[in-house]
């Protein structure tokens, strides 16, 4: 039997990292603006989808959508001693870059099933325009294994954040729209997993062409 939220230490390291960190830098450094907060559901399972384009997507969504939400990571990570328990305390679970195989499914599964959200970049990398264009069936694969609706994010500006060959972020405004939740597929058919992954990429770049 799943759980409704997310394990109590998790609760907590996420509350502290978003007050102290996170959320002051996306409110006050980079002017960020929320649309839709109302649209997620606050406990249960949860698949969150959206344009990827910079490192900083991962906690700026997490920040916005007002819960933890699971990313894979990767491997290497969680060779490193305490790290590996605080990115697992996060949510985060390894990921072989070269096989994102059926181990990394179980994982998300995994972690739906114990009530987390669960983060799924919908092309599977960064694009340098923050579009979708070519969307993969990753994420309508774990709603449909889950039974866990799927909820479109669109960010707004990320790809701004770090000029070439510089770690300093740049003051760019960022927003984050997210957008109403899609049911998840009745089944693993690959014509309606690919049915709901386009649904899911439409209503992303709709979002994000409501612009700033």
């Amino acid at each position: 039997m799943g759980r409704n939220r997310e394990p109590f230490a998790s609760l907590m390291l996420y509350h502290a990292f978003k007050w102290s960190v996170v959320s002051p830098m996306f409110n006050c450094y980079f002017r960020g603006q929320v649309y839709g907060a109302e649209n997620v559901p606050q406990e249960g399972p949860v698949v969150v989808v959206s344009n990827h384009a910079s490192y900083f997507d991962p906690p700026i969504l997490s920040c916005c959508v007002r819960r933890p939400v699971a990313y894979m990571a990767k491997e290497e990570l969680f060779q490193v001693p305490v790290l590996k328990q605080a990115i697992e305390l996060y949510g985060a679970y390894p990921v072989k870059r070269e096989a994102a195989d059926r181990s990394t499914i179980r994982a998300a599964l995994n972690y739906l099933e114990a009530g987390w959200a669960t983060g799924v970049f919908l092309q599977g990398t960064r694009t340098p325009d923050e579009r979708i264009t070519e969307p993969k069936l990753g994420a309508a694969l774990i709603a449909a294994k889950a039974k866990a609706p799927l909820l479109p994010v669109s960010l707004w500006g990320t790809s701004k954040i770090l000029g070439e060959g510089s770690a300093m972020p740049r003051l760019v405004p960022v927003t984050v729209r997210i957008g109403e939740l899609i049911d998840p597929p009745s089944s693993a058919d690959r014509q309606e997993l690919e049915s709901i992954t386009q649904r899911c990429a439409t209503q992303i770049n709709a979002l994000y062409d409501l612009g700033r």
